[in-house]
């Protein structure tokens, strides 16, 4: 593969994550707590998978400048703006929310989960659909 392919890879990627994120949202609120379970494991992993992508393409490419001009460029930039330091977020956040569903699959307790998820999904969910948006404005 072509290193000048992974962008549209990365799109595939983020949008599947963005998929399994809103079914894995769907699955705990219908009380499927062992498909939810699965659905967001292959959501951080797909997302692991994209980070890798990412990185190795801007290894390779280095910055992509974004060429349009009037109101569309205000337009990328406040997604981009809004976009990126949520991005950098979004690996601490979905490992510590990972880390406590899996410890308390031990306990029962899953109150700490909780109280981070909330936050990490719409984080998570806005990161990878604003990806996709970011490749289709870009490319």
């Amino acid at each position: 593969m072509d290193v000048h392919e992974l962008p549209a890879v990365n799109a595939i990627l983020n949008g599947t994550a963005a998929i399994l994120l809103v079914r894995g949202y769907f699955l705990i609120r219908s009380g499927k707590r062992e498909q939810h379970k699965k659905i967001m494991i292959a959501a951080f992993t797909v997302s692991v998978v994209f980070l890798i992508s990412y990185l190795i393409y801007h290894a390779n490419s280095g910055i992509v400048y974004y060429q349009k001009i009037g109101f569309i460029r205000y337009v990328y930039f406040t997604i981009l703006y809004t976009h990126t330091p949520l991005a950098a977020a979004v690996p601490v956040l979905a490992i510590i929310t990972l880390r406590r569903a899996l410890k308390a699959e031990k306990t029962g307790n899953f109150s700490r989960h909780r109280r981070i998820a909330r936050w990490t999904l719409p984080i998570w969910l806005y990161v990878s659909v604003t990806g996709v948006l970011v490749y289709l404005m870009l490319y």
